[in-house]
């Protein structure tokens, strides 16, 4: 016994690992976030929603990509706030999401209230407001990250695109494959394959990156949402 310290364990030789063999021991370690699919190389593509600071999202897509984000946003820890003008088609995920904690809310269109988002208990917000979605009351803010689901490119778009931190564009017609193209500054080849996305496919792009997301559902996912489908 030694005083203080307890035993004296066994004697073993120190494990050392030469400094040329330390790339063998790295980990593929990405960003803090939602798994949202695979890229073009099969990794794993990581959106972080929950930010101490304001993040806006822009999806120009399908119904079912942006539940399937609820979803994982919620398995992450966040409250997913749903502002939604068609609560029937939220209202089977927002019973099925958490294992009974209400973790997914649904509130009408202009009806959200504060959410006392914090580092503790991070907000999404998801607005699914059809078309043209009036100015939200609740907006970003640090720990509150908004996702604004467009169905297709709409007279909103513009502003909603210019203010978003991200944006998510799966197919779209080739008319408007031009149109965001230009908005998004996006190369040629990016805009002309557009309208040619398979179902679950999402062009994610900020001011400087671009990257091709294939997100595919889990068995859960796919019994409770059914396969990924662009048009709802």
């Amino acid at each position: 016994m030694r005083g203080g310290f307890g035993l004296i364990g066994p004697r073993r030789e120190r494990h050392v690992v030469p400094a040329t063999d330390l790339d063998v021991l790295a980990l593929p370690v990405g960003d803090d976030g939602v798994v949202i699919g695979v890229d073009a190389e099969g990794r794993p593509a990581v959106l972080g929603v929950n930010r101490p600071t304001p993040y806006e999202v822009t999806l120009i897509g399908g119904l079912w990509t942006a539940q399937v984000l609820a979803l994982r946003a919620a398995a992450t820890g966040a409250r997913v706030v749903v502002e939604t003008g068609r609560g029937p088609v939220w209202s089977g995920l927002a019973q099925a999401a958490g294992g009974g904690q209400q973790c997914v809310t649904l509130h009408e269109v202009g009806r959200v209230p504060p959410q006392g988002a914090s580092a503790g208990s991070p907000v999404l917000v998801i607005r699914d407001c059809g078309m043209r979605p009036p100015r939200g009351r609740v907006v970003a803010g640090p720990w509150q990250s908004v996702l604004t689901l467009l169905p297709y490119l709409s007279p909103t778009a513009p502003r909603l695109l210019q203010n978003s931190s991200l944006v998510g564009v799966q197919r779209v017609s080739p008319d408007e494959a031009e149109q965001i193209g230009r908005l998004m500054n996006l190369p040629q080849p990016a805009v002309d394959s557009l309208p040619t996305l398979g179902d679950g496919v999402t062009l994610w792009c900020t001011g400087r990156d671009r990257q091709f997301v294939m997100t595919q559902g889990t068995d859960a996912e796919h019994n409770l949402l059914g396969p990924a489908r662009r048009i709802d």
